[in-house]
């Protein structure tokens, strides 16, 4: 039974991860949140990008095809990834 466990990521005894806080920093008035997790045994490259814009919160979600073995790699490049959206998009990207 362990083993469907595993494969099911219901970890040992059937009781889900402990939930950990996103890690998260500003950039340019946008705050960022790093939000990977694991497929396939790699971590994928997944975050929110979030703005207050006249009293509405916005919010663009986004995934990319990077994968990365530590979950250390992951959050890094997703807060690399969101600066260039940033960067590039400004307020466009929450459209």
């Amino acid at each position: 039974m362990s083993f469907l466990k595993k494969l099911f990521g219901l970890g040992s005894a059937g009781e889900p991860a402990a939930a950990t806080p996103a890690p998260s920093q500003e950039h340019n008035g946008f705050l960022i949140r790093a939000t990977p997790y694991k497929e396939a045994g790699r971590f994928q490259l997944s975050g929110v990008i979030t703005r207050e814009i006249d009293g509405v919160v916005k919010e663009h979600s986004f995934i990319r095809a990077d994968t990365f073995a530590t979950m250390e790699d992951a959050v890094e490049m997703t807060f690399f990834k969101a600066r260039q959206l940033i960067d590039q998009q400004g307020e466009r990207i929450l459209e």
